[in-house]
This record gives C-alpha cells, structure tokens and sequence, in this order.
C-alpha cells in the first residue's frame, strides 16, 4: 500500500494535533527513542505538538504526515528544522521521522524521508543531518536510503525506559539534488 505524503502547516497541526499526539504515544510505547521518557501521557504529547506551532508559523519547521492504511488516519510523520544563524542557513536537521508500529514495513519511513529530502533541496537546503539511535531500525532505513555516517557518540540519549544508549549521526549533502 502507498503511502499518501502531505505538508502539515499550522492550520493542520492544530487539527490533527490529538492524532499526532496519539501517534507519538504509540511510537514511544513501542520503544523509539524520540527524547521521551515511559509515561508519556495524552497531555504531555499534546503539549510537546503545540510547542512546535511558532516554528511551524513561521516557517524555520517543515512538518509532512503520511496516511498509509485505507482509514485516513495519519500513521507517520518527519520534519526539518533549517537553521537559523547566518552560517548555517544551508542547512536543515531532520527530526522526528515515526511510523506508527502497525504501519512498519510499508515503506512509509522511506516515503516520508524522501518527501522532506526533495522538500529541503527545493528550499535551498544543501546539507540534512540527524541523530539516531545506534542499532535501530531507523538507522538501517538512513544507510539504505544514502545517508553517511559521521560517527557514534556513546550514552548520548536514553531510550523510553531510561537505559542509556549511543547514538549514531548522519548526513545527506543535497547539492546535486536540486541543480
């Protein structure tokens, strides 16, 4: 099944902020390592969505959602976040790329990383950079998909339960991508 990619601006992200927020509970309940801890509530990732509004208002926050299942429900979500010092305006950090656990294995991950990729080479992005944690299924999906690895920083983040773990940087030059 083909995952449907769409931008969310604030409008949206205001609409469908109690269903991305349920999709970070499940993402964190099956153990992703997104910066957040077991006990995540309803509340809380409401709250972590509504904290991203001015980015996303103003611009310096690109935000897509996929829906993948024949219910329309959004099932996968990834942004960029495009630096804002004079120095570093080319380039963008690729957050919070999260498939629901039951949409796995679709390839919605590499769709949505794809959609953010082309996004970021027609905004004039020539370099994305993210972190990951070491091991994960994440990883393999930014090897596969061309990303280079820059290196490993052990106990960088811990995992939903609180158990330190490395994590792994990558980086993907765009400057080919667009001209």
């Amino acid at each position: 099944m083909t995952a449907t990619i769409t931008a969310l601006r604030a409008d949206g992200l205001r609409a469908h902020r109690d269903e991305l927020a349920a999709l970070l509970l499940a993402v964190v309940d099956g153990g992703s390592s997104l910066g957040f801890l077991a006990g995540l509530d309803d509340r809380g990732a409401a709250a972590w969505w509504d904290s991203l509004l001015p980015a996303v208002e103003d611009g310096s926050l690109a935000l897509w959602v996929s829906r993948t299942g024949g219910d329309g429900r959004i099932d996968g979500t990834v942004s960029w976040y495009r630096e804002t010092k004079a120095n570093g305006r080319h380039r963008a950090e690729l957050r919070k790329l999260m498939v629901h656990p039951a949409a796995r294995g679709r390839g919605t991950a590499r769709a949505l990383l794809a959609k953010a990729e082309a996004a970021a080479a027609r905004a004039g992005v020539l370099l994305l950079f993210l972190d990951t944690e070491t091991g994960s299924g994440a990883e393999r999906v930014y090897r596969s998909a061309g990303w280079t690895e820059a290196g490993t920083i052990p106990d960088f983040a811990t995992d939903p339960a609180g158990r330190l773990h490395p994590t792994t940087l990558f980086y993907k030059q765009l400057r080919g991508a667009h001209g």
